[in-house]
């Protein structure tokens, strides 16, 4: 199990680095930029909209956030003397930070528990920032496997200790990979959210796990019923471990879009186990591959690590699993949300699931170099999909 290092940079956020191993190395690299310490009172503002039921944070602070910098003034990458970055030891494995910059937090709390039209309150919660890795360049599926795994006990880490703060009702780790998803730095890195609320889509989501449960009795999660299925079926599985499945889901909103299941019912990152644990960095690394082999150039993704909500009621239905989604249609298109999706929320899928769940069991899982060369019967599937 990684063992984490704690210390605070110069304005008094938490930085925790995670080694590689079970053996922690000393950090003691001092942050000593002139930054003005950080007050929660400049936290953010949340906004109810009644037409909606939705919490919107309003985070106008965020607008001179770092933007696309060069890669010598990168705030992720390892300290010099030249560039004073987020991370002021000059060698790491991985790195978590609260962000300078966050849409919710730093301070916490209980948010109005009864809104209605003109409701507004801070914006509780916490955000921070995981560099994957001290190298500028690459991704996570370029991460060895060991590496890969010291990410998962951070994820897992950071999960428990923010469920813990007061007020939070979801932890939420992601990562938006690609300038066509929207990301601002180009160093491997995700980030977590603690949200003060139940987010729309996890909402959804959680209403539907409560009914199927407590129409089972208790017996059955929806999630887990659903990969049952999709095991039983095998026509949109990718990939299968004893641990985890991958599957394109059988109503897929986006061109790529992958699912990855724990077998076992657990809510998030810190119930996985250490053998469960082991197989999700070998499968969340084979899909990642797959992803990034279907084309000659990095396929963007968001991959979403969706986690039961802490609500006593909701919890003991939600399954943790991770959607992996790609607006890639076609080697040079991008499926764009427009009217229907953006607007109304109603999905079109240009692909069917069981095409791109076949192109993507036919497409190398092995780390991209220039010597790859895909199988014809992958390369004919791919042209169908575009």
């Amino acid at each position: 199990m990684t063992i984490p290092t704690s210390t605070r940079l110069a304005d008094g956020r938490e930085l925790i680095y995670f080694d590689d191993g079970a053996t922690a190395r000393s950090h003691t690299a001092v942050d000593t930029r002139p930054l003005d310490a950080r007050s929660e009172a400049n936290t953010g503002e949340l906004r109810f909209d009644a037409l909606t039921g939705d919490w919107v944070a309003i985070a106008a602070h965020r607008q001179t956030r770092t933007y696309l910098p060069p890669a010598d003034q990168c705030p992720l990458c390892p300290s010099t003397g030249a560039n004073l970055s987020e991370i002021p030891d000059s060698t790491y494995d991985v790195a978590v930070f609260e962000n300078r910059f966050p849409s919710l937090g730093p301070a916490v709390g209980l948010i109005p528990d009864k809104p209605a039209w003109g409701t507004k309150g801070r914006a509780f919660g916490r955000c921070e920032v995981v560099a994957f890795t001290p190298e500028h360049t690459g991704s996570f599926g370029g991460l060895s496997t060991e590496r890969a795994r010291t990410v998962i006990d951070a994820w897992a880490h950071r999960t428990e200790a923010l469920s813990a703060l007061p007020g939070i009702k979801q932890v939420f780790p992601f990562e938006n990979r690609g300038q066509d998803i929207g990301v601002t730095l180009h160093h491997p890195h995700g980030q977590i959210y603690a949200y003060s609320y139940v987010p729309p889509r996890s909402a959804v989501m959680a209403a539907a796990a409560l009914s199927h449960f407590q129409a089972a009795g208790g017996r059955e999660t929806l999630l887990g019923s659903i990969v049952a299925k999709e095991s039983e079926s095998g026509e949109r599985m990718v990939a299968q471990g004893e641990h985890f499945s991958a599957y394109v889901p059988f109503a897929a909103h986006m061109p790529l879009e992958i699912h990855l299941t724990p077998h076992r019912h657990v809510p998030d990152f810190a119930a996985l186990n250490n053998a469960e644990r082991d197989e999700l960095a070998v499968m969340y690394l084979d899909i990642l591959r797959r992803l990034d082999n279907l084309y000659e150039t990095p396929t963007p993704y968001i991959a979403a690590w969706h986690q039961a909500p802490l609500d006593a009621l909701l919890r003991p239905a939600g399954r943790f699993h991770l959607e992996l989604t790609s607006p890639r249609r076609a080697a040079d298109k991008l499926k764009f949300l427009a009217g229907s999706e953006a607007a109304m929320g109603a999905f079109i899928n240009d692909t069917t699931p069981e095409q791109t769940a076949a192109v993507l069991r036919a497409t190398s899982a092995g780390p991209k170099t220039a010597a790859d060369v895909k199988p014809a019967a992958a390369a004919d599937q791919k042209a169908n999909i575009s």
